[in-house]
């Protein structure tokens, strides 16, 4: 286990804030257990997500291995067992184990995870994402997500930075005033921003966006970077903007509580042990991606656009001002958890 998960672990302990003692007591018997658990993950996207290859899939592999074949998962697409905004729901339930999602998919279900999903314009990179959430003790905004999902019989087990969640556009951005008036897909956080910013969110389902810009009923899409090739997006718009909206945007993988519960100790030591070597691995995958996509644009015809460092401070000051208040408002731990991502920019000199 990696010290800044034992710190939280610790901390937890120390003040009282989760009930983990049944789940990270130490075993007498400590070692891998005689018999095979077998979980089903079913995500809130298929296959043809970034976060298929780059997230979900080596998380798995590296469980695992981790735990010695003593837990074995399946992995289904979605739709395959339920519908993809059905997942965090039914992983609440137990109908299925495991699923991985972000924020936009399950805000109106648990608010603290735009904590994890990334603010706007908040950490730049994974190593920033890191520290506040769960390499710096006077942050550790990750006990806040986590406290928040196990109220809801989950337990956060995974993370990746995704890389950029930008704005795919068929008109030119070139400061946070172009977006005002402008029709464009946007979900949860997404949505809270544009209509900040002066756009008109629209709401509708993955499969509906690329007919719905070549059409020109939205102009543009909110979207993590390294999918956009993969949903086809370079096809119909014609500008990225960077650094976007959030730099920095992650998926979670959660744990039906009580399934996490019927492990043994070790079992569960072992997958913890993991969650930071995943994170700093399918963070790297993703980056790869997020360069490989922006490369299909520009082959495509479509130029990349690079704020400047005084619009991005400008669209970051807003951000906080405007934005942030609305995410804290969701209830007291994700209020917490702005206080506390308000305190790193500035001590990070990013505000």
């Amino acid at each position: 286990m990696t010290r800044s998960r034992q710190m939280w672990k610790a901390g937890c302990l120390a003040t009282g804030a989760l009930a983990l003692s049944t789940t990270i007591a130490l075993s007498d018997d400590h070692g891998p257990p005689d018999s095979v658990t077998n979980w089903v993950f079913q995500p809130c996207f298929d296959q043809t997500d970034a976060g298929w290859d780059n997230g979900v899939v080596p998380w798995i592999e590296a469980v695992e291995e981790a735990t010695e074949g003593t837990v074995q998962i399946r992995l289904e697409p979605a739709g395959a067992l339920i519908s993809g905004g059905e997942a965090f729901g039914a992983t609440i339930a137990g109908a299925i184990d495991v699923t991985a999602c972000w924020a936009t998919v399950y805000g109106g279900d648990m608010p603290e995870g735009m904590l994890a999903f990334g603010m706007a314009m908040g950490a730049e990179t994974t190593e920033q994402a890191w520290e506040a959430m769960w390499g710096d003790p006077d942050y550790r905004i990750g006990e806040l997500v986590q406290e928040a999902a196990m109220s809801r019989n989950l337990y956060w087990a995974g993370w990746s930075n995704q890389g950029p969640n930008a704005m795919f556009t068929k008109f030119r951005v070139d400061s946070l005033d172009d977006l005002a008036g402008r029709p464009m897909r946007a979900g949860g956080p997404q949505a809270i921003f544009h209509s900040t910013m002066g756009g008109s969110p629209v709401s509708m389902g993955a499969g509906d966006i690329y007919t719905a810009i070549r059409l020109g009923t939205v102009e543009g899409t909110y979207w993590d970077t390294g999918g956009i090739n993969d949903m086809s997006f370079h096809e119909v718009v014609d500008y990225a903007i960077m650094p976007g909206w959030n730099p920095a945007q992650h998926q979670e993988i959660f744990i039906n509580l009580d399934a996490w519960n019927a492990l043994t100790d070790w079992q569960r030591e072992q997958i913890d042990g993991v969650f930071e070597e995943v994170y700093f691995k399918t963070s790297e995958m993703h980056a790869e991606g997020v360069e490989e996509a922006l490369q299909d644009l520009v082959d495509a015809g479509g130029e990349v656009i690079h704020l400047s460092d005084e619009e991005v401070a400008r669209m970051r000051a807003v951000s906080i001002a405007e934005v942030w208040p609305q995410v804290a408002a969701q209830s007291e731990l994700t209020a917490r958890g702005v206080e506390l991502w308000t305190d790193y920019l500035r001590e990070a000199g990013l505000y």
